[in-house]
């Protein structure tokens, strides 16, 4: 009887041992969390670019901003990947969710899983309006949304798409990027997502011309973007930009070229990353490096909140030594 009182105090003890120490190692995990810089991200997605028109032509003439302004900046990925349907609602869904999913490109069909923006307000405890979803494109509106049951409805951030922002139609990016500062300057969202349309619709309307002078403008928006934050006195030095987008187009010779997209050539999968801010690297370039389900990943490390349906990693390359 004694033997067995002692081999169960034993037991009682390694127990508790055991239970020190991985209290002890949770607590050294917490301490070694890295601490960012960054207290708001804002991602642009420019439209429906092939590669070979941007980072993929060595002299970038259609884009001189994002190559010569902001890309010296920040890190760049080149040949950063949609492994994914290569679609608008596809594309844009799987930066969100963090999970690649065949979906209707209509608007009428929600992602499968919770999005970054619903998950940063659950941590977070703050309303709606400190996340966005800004587009150009009405059908985006399903980017505040989810088909979970778990979440359908819930921590939903605030949406401004398409014509004046009713979720409906398509609308110039100039009035996209108009009242995109409207509301950056208003309400000072932690997390936003703009998207703009023209380099993609050009393309469709087989514009070549179109298609090229929507390059040059969304470049242009691209960098009054990075210049708004760093003039604004709550953005500045707190704020991250993601610059990238959500498919590229077919390569001259396959199918009708740059009009369409939707297949897994390398035309339509290869895009590009900038990443710009307080906590990331200068003036370095990565080569076909991560994809886009590595976004979510990433952001919800910079801000501080778990994402558990994502199946991105967290982009580790991009940022500052420690």
């Amino acid at each position: 009887m004694l033997l067995k009182n002692y081999k169960i105090s034993i037991l009682f003890v390694l127990l508790l041992g055991v239970a020190a120490f991985s209290f002890t190692h949770k607590v050294e995990v917490h301490e070694v969390v890295r601490k960012y810089q960054t207290e708001n991200i804002i991602v642009l997605i420019i439209d429906g670019p092939r590669l070979t028109e941007t980072f993929g032509d060595d002299s970038c003439r259609y884009i001189p901003n994002l190559s010569k302004e902001l890309a010296p900046q920040g890190v760049l990925i080149k040949g950063f990947r949609n492994n994914g349907p290569t679609y608008t609602n596809a594309g844009h869904s799987a930066i969100t969710t963090g999970h690649y999913q065949r979906i209707n490109n209509n608007g009428e069909e929600l992602p499968k899983r919770p999005s970054m923006f619903q998950y940063f307000l659950k941590n977070s405890g703050f309303d709606s309006t400190q996340a966005m979803v800004i587009a150009s494109k009405g059908k985006l509106s399903i980017l505040t949304d989810t088909k979970d049951k778990k979440w359908r409805g819930q921590y939903r951030p605030f949406m401004y798409c398409g014509t004046d922002g009713k979720g409906e139609g398509y609308t110039s990016d100039v009035y996209t990027w108009r009242d995109a500062q409207k509301l950056l300057k208003q309400y000072h969202p932690k997390l936003v997502l703009i998207n703009l349309l023209e380099v993609d619709v050009k393309g469709h309307q087989n514009d070549w011309q179109g298609y090229l002078k929507g390059l040059r403008n969304t470049d242009r928006t691209a960098k009054e973007l990075w210049d708004f934050i760093q003039n604004d006195s709550i953005y500045s030095g707190k704020t991250s930009l993601i610059i990238t987008n959500d498919h590229g187009r077919h390569l001259d010779g396959r199918k009708d070229g740059f009009v369409s997209h939707g297949d897994n050539c390398e035309g339509c999968r290869q895009m590009y990353l900038i990443a710009l801010g307080p906590d990331f690297k200068r003036n370095v370039v990565l080569e076909n490096k991560y994809e886009q389900i590595d976004i979510s990943a990433t952001i919800a490390q910079m801000l501080h909140f778990d994402m558990i349906t994502s199946e991105g990693i967290v982009m580790k390359d991009l940022f500052l030594e420690k």
